[in-house]
């Protein structure tokens, strides 16, 4: 498994390295931005831990990138304890954080936790759900329901971060490309109207609320 680690403190970017290494991982380390980014977009990985804050590009603008083009797991860590940080870090994209200071021990467990997961979701596949574009359709196996432009754009941001909480705001600003302001409501209506499109076709109800955060796609 190749990890990279993003940390700008190289003494503790170097524990980092060797404990991963110690555990049979190949890890590699950089300590700025924007050389953080390229390696993400252009090598392959299997987890990346990205640290908050870093010299000329930050952890969430580099999240939010990489976000578009790659699911590669992704680690946060930030000596940043207020909420909104962790909320805006995993509504980016991040598949989970730790806040300094850390045990490395306690880095290299959640690393192993979030590949356990990363390999289940693999496993599992895609031949369930799947979005047409082109025709803003919504499919499993050969059942396909028609969406509105609004209902497709939630449900793919959903799909695009599968298994993440997603916020309503966040929800909405991907849903209203006009940018227009609309309330929590007309979001939940949204949702209500897409569960019941994609009950008959999921035979469950896939798109799950969390109270007071948002929703989440969750496929057995």
């Amino acid at each position: 498994m190749n990890i990279l680690i993003v940390e700008d403190e190289v003494d503790l970017g170097e524990i980092l390295q060797d404990y991963l290494i110690s555990e049979n991982f190949t890890a590699t380390l950089v300590s700025d931005g924007e050389e953080a980014l390229q390696k993400i977009l252009t090598e392959k990985w299997d987890l990346v831990l990205l640290d908050l804050m870093l010299p000329k590009r930050d952890g969430l603008s580099i999240c939010q990138e990489v976000r578009k083009t790659s699911q590669v797991p992704i680690i946060m860590t930030t000596a940043k304890v207020e909420e909104i940080d962790r909320l805006i870090g995993l509504e980016l994209g991040a598949d989970d954080y730790i806040c300094k200071p850390f045990s490395p021990r306690e880095v290299v467990a959640r690393v192993k936790a979030v590949l356990r997961r990363s390999n289940k979701n693999e496993e599992a596949g895609d031949e369930g759900l799947r979005l047409d574009k082109e025709r803003q359709y919504a499919c499993v196996g050969d059942q396909c329901v028609e969406l509105t432009s609004i209902e497709f754009r939630i449900l793919e941001t959903l799909l695009l971060n599968k298994q993440r909480v997603i916020s309503r705001d966040l929800l909405l600003k991907n849903a209203y490309t006009d940018h227009r302001v609309v309330s929590d409501r007309t979001m939940d209506s949204h949702i209500t109207k897409l569960r019941k499109k994609l009950q008959p076709i999921c035979n469950e109800d896939i798109i799950h609320s969390v109270y007071g955060v948002g929703y989440r796609l969750q496929i057995s």
